[in-house]
């Protein structure tokens, strides 16, 4: 509950007035998928790429932010919803700072992500689904957690003991086991190009 003594700070520089300074439109690239389906990966190489066309960017990585800020969550579904709560708070942070945030988290839950979509101006929030198969996502198993899933060794597995609830109408949606990851971020530069974000 919101105490009666805090007042909002308008402040004198606004979104835009920070974002003419960047010389780009802010936004939040939400990806979102299975463990295993890419999501890590093809953020840090989205990132990479607009910081050598000299935009300014941060990635939010799900697994870095529980070394810090969501260290005290559990996998519980009312701990993950807490987790993409304050994430989302923290994108819009930045995105107010004029800065085109990327977000990699499985984030499952439609409704969790439906919260951070609405924090955000109309085109601000792009979903980006990675809809490789679970199957393809468990063969790869990188960090060995599906394995220790299957095991019984990890409760609350998002895909095993836990549901993922696609997106119903993401705005881009890939499938990293018929896409490489050059090819993911020409296809995620084209979308930004085309909404104006970046420039050519």
């Amino acid at each position: 509950m919101m105490d009666k003594n805090i007042t909002w700070l308008d402040h004198k520089v606004t979104k835009e007035d920070r974002s003419k300074i960047k010389m780009q439109k802010p936004c939040l690239l939400w990806v979102t998928g299975l463990s295993g389906s890419g999501k890590s990966t093809i953020a840090n190489a989205l990132e990479a790429f607009l910081n050598q066309k000299k935009y300014h960017t941060f990635l939010l990585d799900g697994d870095n932010l529980r070394y810090g800020l969501n260290k005290d969550l559990g996998f519980t579904q009312e701990d993950r919803t807490e987790n993409i709560r304050r994430t989302g708070e923290v994108a819009k942070l930045f995105t107010e700072a004029g800065v085109i945030v990327i977000v990699s988290l499985i984030s499952p839950y439609r409704k969790d992500r439906q919260t951070v979509r609405d924090l955000f101006d109309k085109g601000e929030f792009i979903e980006i689904y990675l809809s490789t198969p679970l199957e393809i996502c468990e063969k790869r198993d990188p960090k060995g957690l599906y394995k220790k899933a299957r095991g019984g060794e990890i409760p609350n597995f998002t895909g095993i003991s836990s549901p993922y609830e696609a997106p119903l109408q993401p705005e881009i949606e890939l499938d990293t086991s018929r896409q490489n990851v050059e090819e993911t971020v020409k296809i995620l530069c084209s979308y930004l190009y085309e909404k104006g974000i970046i420039q050519s």
